[in-house]
């Protein structure tokens, strides 16, 4: 009798979960906003949001003023670091002796999207079990005043999509197995 149902519920469990999940085809969530829209607008700061400077009168540094200072430590063989490159940004323009792959992209990406091209991916994303190399990147520094210290590889799609999206900072994602 209820036979006919139960495809409609499997597929509507399915949705739900499907739609749990967040995101779109098949991209992570990295959204701050959607995090803290489930905190109350009513609560208290805790104690050590109380105890900060700039609750105790003190401005808080603006971060868009902050820049961009990072150092890239590339492994060509994935253990050593093989080359090391620094990339410093005021906004969109690069400054100093910036010596990444291509200064001016990178700076005008972060300025762009600042550090949400570091997320790593969400831990439900399955990703293709491609390696294209060996090579691994260490980023260090700030970005907009907001510490990053993020490792880069080639050892899956997602990780190799990371490497693209941050291809004029730490170079084509070329691999060499």
């Amino acid at each position: 009798m209820f036979r006919p149902f139960r495809g409609l519920l499997v597929l509507g469990v399915a949705a739900l979960v499907l739609s749990a999940c967040g995101g779109s085809a098949g991209t992570p969530t990295n959204d701050p906003s959607s995090a803290s829209a489930s905190v109350s607008s009513s609560a208290s700061p805790s104690a050590s949001e109380s105890a900060s400077p700039s609750a105790a009168g003190t401005p808080a540094p603006d971060p868009s003023s902050a820049g961009t200072s990072l150092t890239v430590d590339y492994r060509e063989d994935g253990e050593r670091t093989s080359t090391t490159w620094t990339l410093q940004c005021d906004g969109a323009t690069p400054e100093g002796s910036s010596d990444a792959p291509d200064p001016a992209a990178a700076c005008a990406a972060l300025a762009d999207r600042g550090t949400a091209l570091f997320a790593a991916p969400d831990a439900n994303l399955m990703c293709t079990q491609i390696i294209k190399g060996h090579q691994r990147a260490r980023v260090t520094g700030t970005v907009n005043g907001e510490a990053v210290d993020q490792t880069f590889s080639l050892r899956d799609g997602c990780q190799i999509g990371r490497w693209e999206s941050l291809t004029a900072l730490l170079g084509p994602a070329e691999g060499n197995l």
